[in-house]
């Protein structure tokens, strides 16, 4: 066990210069990458099952709500706009 942590630290401090690789930690090795895999087609799995749960929105809801987007982006642009030329004449007319 000591020497397997000793071989695990030089491994972790010199990356370039493997030391050695004792035969456990070959096979934690190949365990840790088929876990994993295996970890990664369960999130997978885990993932098509909780999408079929989803709530989706109709075309109609769809469209109505980019609209509202579309609609409130243009409002918050026309503000800006009113307030960027407000502050602008007002900084000319104080300046000159």
């Amino acid at each position: 066990m000591v020497s397997a942590f000793v071989a695990l630290t030089l491994d972790f401090c010199h990356k370039e210069s493997t030391i050695r690789i004792t035969p456990e930690r070959a096979i934690f090795k190949t365990r840790k990458k088929q876990n994993i895999m295996h970890n990664f087609i369960e999130y997978l799995k885990d993932t098509r099952a909780e999408m079929k749960h989803v709530s989706w929105p109709t075309k109609s809801q769809t469209v109505a709500y980019t609209a509202l987007v579309i609609a409130i982006s243009l409002v918050c642009a026309l503000l800006l706009g009113v307030f960027d030329a407000g502050f602008r004449k007002a900084l000319e007319v104080f300046l000159s």
